[in-house]
């Protein structure tokens, strides 16, 4: 189970964290002029500094996911990261609802991250 766990973390905070990078570092308009521009209608939604919000929950859940269970300080903080996650992702979803789009990739990321969630503090539980 470790084993699996790991695997989804790795994959999570890659994915979380290259897209909260760009929401860092990049200007709304260039995140609507990228390849996945045709994903990304929501964004006019927010401001700049809301995208800024939004791309460092996401960076610092992805370092929550690997960082703490890693060096094994502070463990129980890499299931909070991924509760964390799950929270933006119900707002994401949420937000792609609003709109009429398919919040289906969100749906998906945060079941990963229920799955996480649930298998550690299972394993701290013991």
């Amino acid at each position: 189970m470790d084993i699996v766990l790991w695997i989804l973390q790795i994959l999570l905070a890659l994915v979380f964290g290259m897209v909260g990078f760009l929401k860092i570092t990049q200007s709304k308009e260039k995140v609507l002029a990228s390849p996945m521009a045709d994903r990304m209608g929501w964004v006019n939604d927010f401001t700049q500094g809301q995208l800024r919000i939004i791309g460092s929950l996401e960076v610092l859940g992805a370092i929550g996911l690997i960082l703490p269970k890693l060096t094994n300080i502070l463990p129980w903080l890499t299931p909070l990261a991924a509760a964390g996650l799950i929270l933006v992702m119900i707002g994401a979803a949420l937000t792609h609802l609003r709109r009429k789009e398919s919040p289906i990739p969100n749906v998906i990321l945060g079941g990963l991250l229920v799955i996480i969630l649930v298998g550690y503090w299972s394993l701290l539980s013991f």
